[in-house]
């Protein structure tokens, strides 16, 4: 079938769909209802889709585009749940189990025919990394349900007013809700309150005397102090005491005021430190192998099965920053010290890496130079991983990877994928070239006409065709929460593999011969190259992509298309 799209912005669960509705072999575009009802009507006009789906919408759906043809709303919510804030209650409610409902577009909101549902688990992890995994699964399992149905020409969807199906109004999830109460509130109340505005809108609050919101949350079991007190900081992150404990929050966003451009998420200490030059919180390191049973927060940790090293790293939305990198490779070759045979990267849920981090570099003093070091930062650190030649290198990829992240991944060995993950192996949404040594990683995998395909197309691509095209060599089918166990269980065999040291032998004996016909010097001086001309120049699209991005401010294209510059993360 066509299947038309229409989101208020191409975020993971609309590139997810879009990649796998073209998998099932459905012709599916895209058209974006950020930039008003206009746009949407054109598109309908101009394609005449047999079905459209909104996977991600924060605004109606004109109505003379429900009236006269079907379309599924996809709802974080179970059947009968209405309203704009599902996931909120559902974890500040302590829900055990939500779920996905794809109904049909009437005049109330949330109010249409039932097409499918779908239920998943609510771990305690942050709203977004519950969105983009576990929610994310159900949307795509009763997108596909709904949509086989409605191919079917027969199913009869069901009605809300069915006694079978409980409605439950639940408004606007608002600020008063979320706010904490440092002197009352228990860590776990606090979290709660955290993961429940992770990625947006955070919980505002106060510190050093000015509004902002707190983005994040992590428990800590040794640091005590006055509630509401800052008591440390590590990795960029800052903790504040609790009533009965104390928690790590990674991002701030200050509050805005009138005039001022739109502020993002930073690292919490620098956001603090832009308010108070002379704050001293004391630096608190954690170990990179954290011993079982410790409660802190670590975005970078080792640890180790036998003749299997996993070092695990979680950045909040998968962006890495020059420090980030830097810190990276640190462990990394600290890993490589270990006697292992085998070396997992990537964090136990999640986004596995999106590459630079653009809002670090959009309030840098010189974006341009931050750009700049930041890339080549993440180079020392795919370098890194491409020269390893004494044991085998597994990317295994919880989440989704994009960019620069995406081809980290590819510098290893063997890159092993949830299911549900979407890569997006390109650069060219965000006006730049690339570099992370992709013009040697990629067509060495895809091949060079594949490869130059992928980077122009600039597209989703969905877990399976990436291991259908070669960027991926195992997929991983578990649910989020199995995922870690599964990976310890398939490195455990790989390590313990009879044929390991000639693949090993084979490994270093194919980089010399790479390194003969083409040193990795020159693929990093030749991509450093043309990214230079883009970072410091003024008027390349790069900076206006960038700031639009990060500020979330309207971009792309109002037409209907395969992959519109926007939210990629």
């Amino acid at each position: 079938m066509d299947i038309l799209l229409v989101a208020s912005a191409f975020n993971s669960l609309s590139q997810r769909l879009y990649a796998e509705l073209s998998d099932h072999g459905h012709q599916a575009d895209v058209v974006l209802a950020a930039h008003g009802p206009d746009p949407v009507r054109a598109a309908v006009h101009e394609l005449r889709p047999d079905l459209i789906v909104a996977p991600m919408l924060r605004t109606a759906l004109p109505e003379d585009v429900w009236r006269e043809h079907t379309c599924l709303i996809v709802h974080p919510g179970p059947p009968g749940d209405r309203g704009p804030s599902s996931l909120d209650w559902a974890i500040e409610g302590r829900a055990a189990q939500w779920g996905v409902t794809v109904l049909q577009a009437e005049a109330g909101m949330d109010a249409g025919p039932v097409w499918a549902a779908e239920p998943f688990p609510v771990p305690p992890v942050g709203k977004s990394d519950l969105y983009r995994n576990e929610a994310s699964d159900a949307a795509v399992t009763a997108v596909l349900t709904a949509v086989r149905r409605y191919a079917a020409g027969d199913h009869k969807p069901l009605p809300q007013t069915d006694e079978s199906v409980t409605v439950v109004w639940r408004d606007f999830h608002r600020q008063e809700r979320r706010r904490i109460d440092w002197e009352r509130d228990d860590t776990e109340t606090v979290l709660r309150k955290l993961r429940g505005a992770d990625s947006q809108p955070g919980v505002l609050d106060e510190l050093l005397g000015h509004e902002m919101f707190l983005h994040g949350g992590h428990p800590e079991d040794r640091l005590r102090g006055r509630p509401g007190a800052l008591l440390a900081q590590r990795a960029g992150a800052v903790c504040r005491a609790t009533r009965d404990g104390a928690v790590w929050i990674p991002e701030l966003r200050p509050r805005k005021n009138s005039g001022d451009p739109a502020p993002f998420r930073r690292p919490a200490a620098a956001v603090l430190a832009a308010y108070q030059p002379g704050l001293a919180l004391p630096e608190v390191p954690a170990p990179l192998d954290i011993p079982p049973g410790r409660r802190t927060w670590s975005d970078i940790r080792y640890r180790q099965r036998g003749d299997v090293g996993f070092l695990g790293f979680s950045f909040p939305g998968g962006a890495m920053s020059t420090d980030q990198c830097r810190r990276l490779l640190a462990a990394y070759t600290e890993a490589l010290t270990r006697p292992t045979r085998v070396l997992v990267l990537g964090g136990t849920r999640d986004f596995f890496s999106n590459g630079i981090h653009l809002n670090v570099v959009e309030a840098a003093p010189d974006p341009a130079q931050e750009s700049w070091t930041n890339l080549n930062a993440i180079d020392d650190l795919v370098e890194a991983v491409l020269r390893t030649t004494d044991r085998l290198v597994v990317a295994a990829l919880a989440g989704n990877a994009a960019a620069g992240g995406a081809m980290l991944a590819l510098a290893a060995d063997q890159v092993w994928c949830r299911t549900g993950v979407v890569l997006n192996p390109h650069y060219r949404r965000m006006g730049l070239y690339g570099s992370e040594f992709w013009t040697y990683t990629l067509p060495r995998r895809v091949g060079p006409e594949q490869a130059e395909r992928l980077t122009t197309e600039a597209l989703p691509v969905s877990a399976a065709r990436a291991e259908r095209l070669g960027l991926v060599d195992r997929l991983v089918p578990a649910a989020p929460g199995d995922f870690t166990a599964e990976v310890e269980r398939l490195a455990a065999g790989l390590a313990a593999a009879p044929d390991l040291d000639r693949r090993l032998a084979a490994k270093a004996a194919a980089r010399a011969a790479d390194e003969q016909r083409r040193p990795l010097a020159r693929y990093r001086e030749d991509e450093l190259a043309r990214m230079h001309a883009l970072f410091f120049n003024p008027e390349a699209p790069y900076h206006a992509l960038r700031a639009a991005f990060v500020r979330k401010t309207p971009g792309g294209s109002p037409r209907p298309l395969a992959a519109p510059a926007g939210d990629l993360r």
